[in-house]
Parts: structure tokens; C-alpha cells; sequence
């Protein structure tokens, strides 16, 4: 059985509210209690960042800088873990700047080869209050929810989006001139077309896998179970081979020059994609179920694809749940504290009250936060 992966140590320098931070830790669950704007936020953002991306607040750098450190000095994110890969030292910060300056990682002491790295050992998911307008919000931010959970069982998937975006940038800026030439543009069609196709099918592979997971767990889980599936792109061709995905996604885009130049974006690709979300039970939109449903829902979907994480990569994710507690009664905290504890990962969570953690008993190590202090709490009964 391969080895829990969890953080032992983390050290933060002049992030947010914290100008110096060291905390000891085990293989249980963290647990951070404080008033509103202690920073328990924060420094579950600090660790966010020990993945690919800009955190869970998708913040700039820059912000994430204490001010009182001064706009030159930087921060620094450090953690010593028990990895997917064993025993490893991460760290992360910048330099400082107007935004933060270039990102820095480094692995082991060594400066990493790139920032998908960080994947090969560690995978993290978060759950927080922003997130609870997922359904109803925008499409955009139901394809960012569902990239993160696909670049946790496929690492790939990040770079490949990100190429794609360049190109059809690219293309874009192509379509606006006057007479674009039309080699440039079957050149970053091509481009597109590949990397668009991979896209979508990753989509579509963690979305099949995480609905079987989610029917499998329906049966005994308090948290109601949710049907996914994707639109938007290629509908009815995700079952069709890669290569008749492409020549369909390259005659789109063939034909659809026209009306992308006259639009000044480009109307069709897995940049269009939504994610489509149905309370199975009450054959209902999630975005007209009640909020406790949809808080219900998310959180159902989040343990679920932990579950998947865990299966697919011999290694559960760290889970990093802001406020998780906050809007459930008594009987599912403790149902939510069983669950995370059979998927043998380490959770670090948040609240104002100890006492809604209580039911976690010795599972979970409770800490104190006071803007910018952390401190051990022995007994969150007492």
C-alpha cells in the first residue's frame, strides 16, 4: 500500500497576512479555526499553490504579497511532504515587482524543469465559498472547475490548453486583417484542431469515469448524487474516434472564418464547452436547486473525483476545503468527515467554530488562527 501523501512542514515569508509562518504536522487532517479575516483563507491559498496555476483565488502575485513587507521583497511558499513520489522538499515564491515578478519553484533545492512538476508529487483539490455560484454562474468557470479536476488525473492537460489558447489567439489576430494569409491560418488550425480534439476527449474521459463513480456511490452517500455531462462542442461526435473529431473541428473552423472575423473571436472549439450538472434524483438543473443542494452537489462531486484521483494515480489528493463545514448540519459534517477519512487523504478544512469539527475527534489536528499566528487547540470539545 503505497504511503499517505500529506504535508508535514510548511513555512510562509510575506504572504498576505503572513509575515513568518512555521507548522509542524502529521498524517492527520488540519483543521483551522478564527474569526472572519484571521487569514485561515490564506493559508490555504499559500498551499494551492504548490500546483500549477495561480491558486485557488486565481489572484495576482502581487496581491499575494504582505504589504507590509514592502513591494520589492517578495513571498515564499515552502513545504516538506510525503509525496506521490516519496519524500520530497517544494518550494515556491517571487521575487516581488508590480505583479509579483516571475513565478520560482524549485524541487528538492533544484529549480524545477517546468510547473507541471509540482504534479509528479502532489495532487490538491479545493472546495470554498466563491465556488458555490458554480452552477449558476458562467460557462467559463464550470470549464475552469472541470480543467483543474482533469490536470489532476491527467498533467498533460494544462500545457495542451494553454497551446491551444496561444493559437487560437493567434488566429484570432490572423482573421482581423484585411487579407490573412490563408497557410498561416491552415497552420494554426491544424494546431487547434489537435490540440483541441485532445482537450475534449480528456474532458469527456473524466467526466464518463467520474459519473460511474458518483452512480457507484450513490447508494450510500448522504450527499445527493449528480449526473455531468459536457455540451457545447462537437455534440454527438464524443464518441466518435479522434480522427473524425479533428475533421470535424477542422471543418469548422475552415468554414467558419468568416463569421469568427466578423465576430473577432473564435465561435466554435472546446474553449465553448460548458459542464451540465442535474440533481439525479430530483431530475432537476443544479442551477435550480435550492443552495444547500447545490453546496450538497458540489461536495459530492469533489469527493467523488477525489475517489477518482485516488484510483487512477495509486495516491489520494490533499483536499483543501475553505468554510466546508459551515452550511451543513451535524449529521452530514460527521457524514463528510467519514468519507474523507475512507479516501485515506490528509484534508485541510476551515471554520470559525471548533465545535462544528468535534465529530472529527482525534482524526484531525485543530489549529488556532489570529491574523497571521497559528496555534494548536487541544481540545476542540472542551
Amino acid at each position: 500500500m503505497a504511503p499517505k501523501v500529506h504535508i508535514q512542514r510548511l513555512k510562509l515569508s510575506g504572504f498576505r497576512n503572513y509575515a513568518r509562518l512555521s507548522l509542524e504536522l502529521d498524517q492527520r487532517h488540519v483543521v483551522l479555526v478564527g474569526d472572519n479575516g484571521a487569514g485561515k483563507t490564506n493559508l490555504m491559498e499559500a498551499l494551492s499553490l504548490l500546483t500549477p496555476g495561480r491558486g485557488m483565488r486565481r489572484a495576482s502575485y502581487g496581491d499575494m504579497i504582505k504589504a507590509a513587507s514592502g513591494s520589492d521583497s517578495g513571498f515564499s511558499v515552502f513545504a516538506s511532504l510525503e509525496g506521490m513520489a516519496g519524500p520530497v522538499d517544494i518550494g515556491t515564491g517571487v521575487d516581488g515587482g508590480e505583479d509579483g515578478g516571475g513565478r520560482r519553484v524549485r524541487i528538492n533545492g533544484a529549480p524545477a524543469r517546468s510547473i507541471e512538476e509540482l504534479l509528479e508529487h502532489l495532487r490538491l483539490l479545493w472546495l470554498t465559498p466563491a465556488m458555490d455560484g458554480l452552477f449558476t454562474g458562467p460557462a467559463g468557470d464550470r470549464r475552469r472547475f472541470l480543467d483543474r479536476l482533469v490536470l489532476s488525473v491527467d498533467p498533460a492537460h494544462g500545457g495542451r490548453a494553454l497551446t491551444y489558447e496561444r493559437a487560437m489567439r493567434s488566429r484570432n489576430r490572423l482573421l482581423s486583417e484585411a487579407r490573412p494569409d490563408p497557410a498561416w491560418l491552415d497552420g494554426l488550425e491544424a494546431q487547434m484542431t489537435e490540440l483541441g480534439v485532445a482537450m475534449a476527449m480528456a474532458r469527456n474521459e473524466v467526466v464518463s469515469l467520474l459519473s460511474g463513480l458518483i452512480e457507484e456511490n450513490s447508494a450510500h452517500s448522504v450527499f445527493p448524487a449528480a449526473t455531468v455531462r459536457l455540451d457545447g462542442f462537437l455534440d454527438g461526435e464524443a464518441l466518435s474516434s479522434a480522427s473524425d473529431m479533428e475533421t470535424a473541428f477542422a471543418d469548422l473552423l475552415r468554414s467558419g472564418r468568416g463569421r469568427d472575423a466578423a465576430a473577432g473571436r473564435t465561435l466554435s472549439g472546446p474553449h465553448r464547452s460548458d459542464l451540465i450538472v442535474h440533481h439525479r434524483a430530483k431530475a432537476m438543473a443544479a442551477a435550480l436547486s435550492s443552495t444547500g443542494e447545490q453546496k450538497a452537489l458540489l461536495i459530492g462531486i469533489v469527493l467523488g473525483h477525489a475517489q477518482l484521483v485516488r484510483a487512477m494515480t495509486g495516491h489520494a489528493p490533499v483536499l483543501l476545503l475553505d468554510e466546508i463545514a459551515a452550511h451543513l448540519d451535524q449529521g452530514r459534517r460527521a457524514a463528510l468527515f467519514d468519507l474523507i477519512e475512507a479516501l485515506e487523504c490528509q484534508a485541510f478544512m476551515t471554520g470559525t467554530d471548533a465545535q462544528m469539527f468535534a465529530t472529527l475527534g482525534t482524526r484531525g489536528q485543530i489549529f488556532t488562527v489570529t491574523d497571521g499566528s497559528v496555534t494548536p487547540l487541544s481540545d476542540p470539545t472542551g
